[in-house]
């Protein structure tokens, strides 16, 4: 557990750095977390109902509740920063389910590259005040994947297994030309069975497979709406990549070294391949002279072209850093830029928002069987 004066540094440190203290509530609705992390984050939640029969589950994190309570707040829209520090509740074999964490979140920002050098500065610096002087970071951006996406115009199936499979830390099976689904065999048999049907027909045949299963949501979509989603994939089920497409894909996802290597290796691939990345390469330089200007060793950052997460979730920058002394466990810090969640969660348009997370039970090693990070 985090000693009181850790915390209290902890809590100086941000309060400086402008980040004003938030408590939002403990128990908060479940459909949001199933929504952005499917169903099975379910299983690693503790789950209730209030008296009218709403799902409603302890806390998994802070970033959802910390944006729910800002679109809340008349300050909805405007620049805000936050920190927080508190329990976290997760079900993990042989412990309590409940961790604290601390950590910020910077919504309202227009100048992005220099919000994201300013979060990973503090983040590494939070890191020092807790006695991590070497960290051990690993830096990404799903923006820059999300652009060569684009310029590849794959269609919108094959994209989605792309995308999976470099979360999943999978990308063999796509660049080895297994890129049919999950494992080659996801739903197979219903997609078969309603391959050739006519939309309507189909719709109809997979709500009425939810039905007689008792299934009236998933991840808080309804049963046509995850007709939809089948009809979709049995569409382009057999769509792949070709040669020339799965080449680039492996040259870009085996980019490494320090952000100002590998953005220079990537602007090579894209002559090669007459791609056009500039801006993003473009905003991916400017960060790190950001960085380098707040005292962020830039050189020793790994930047990982094929460093994913939740894509659902986040949408530029990604960062995760690891203590120095067991840079093979989990990492301490994870975060980066969510630009989407705000609009996802009843903001009227998208709100620019960025931020990081402790998991200040790995201080110790603990625990590093944790099932994910919301940040």
């Amino acid at each position: 557990m985090l000693q009181l004066d850790q915390a209290d540094a902890l809590g100086a440190l941000f309060a400086r750095a402008g980040y004003a203290r938030v408590e939002p509530t403990v128990l908060q609705p479940v459909d949001v977390f199933l929504d952005l992390s499917g169903e099975d984050i379910r299983r690693h939640m503790f789950v209730t109902q209030d008296a009218a029969g709403h799902e409603l589950c302890l806390r998994p994190d802070y970033t959802i509740p910390v944006c729910r309570d800002y679109l809340a707040s008349p300050r909805a829209g405007e620049q805000a920063a936050f920190s927080y520090y508190g329990p976290v509740f997760r079900l993990r074999a042989g412990t309590s389910g409940e961790f604290p964490q601390a950590g910020v979140e910077s919504f309202g920002r227009g100048d992005l590259e220099a919000a994201d050098a300013e979060i990973i500065a503090l983040a590494l610096e939070a890191l020092a005040s807790l006695g991590i002087a070497k960290s051990v970071v690993r830096v990404g951006d799903v923006g820059l994947l999300t652009a060569l996406l684009d310029a590849l115009a794959l269609p919108p199936a094959v994209r989605r297994r792309v995308q999976r499979a470099v979360v999943q830390g999978d990308i063999e099976t796509i660049l080895n030309g297994n890129d049919t689904g999950r494992n080659g065999h996801d739903h197979a048999g219903l997609l078969a069975a309603i391959e050739g049907q006519d939309q309507q027909a189909a719709r109809a045949f997979v709500e009425d497979v939810m039905a007689i299963a008792g299934i009236v949501s998933v991840g808080g979509r309804s049963a046509a709406e995850i007709a939809e989603r089948f009809l979709a994939r049995a569409a382009n089920r057999h769509s792949h990549l070709d040669g020339e497409v799965r080449d680039i894909l492996a040259r870009y996802l085996a980019v490494t070294g320090d952000p100002d290597t590998a953005v220079a290796e990537i602007r090579k691939l894209c002559r090669d391949a007459g791609l056009d990345l500039d801006e993003a390469l473009d905003q991916c330089e400017a960060r790190t002279g950001f960085m380098a200007a707040r005292g962020v060793d830039v050189g020793s950052l790994v930047f990982a072209a094929d460093f994913a997460r939740n894509l659902d979730y986040y949408t530029g920058f990604i960062f995760e850093a690891h203590d120095g002394q067991r840079p093979e466990t989990k990492p301490i810090v994870g975060g980066g830029r969510y630009d989407g969640l705000l609009a996802h969660l009843g903001a009227a348009e998208p709100i620019p928002a960025v931020g990081f997370a402790i998991w200040l039970d790995r201080l110790n090693g603990l625990n590093e069987a944790d099932a994910g990070e919301g940040q």
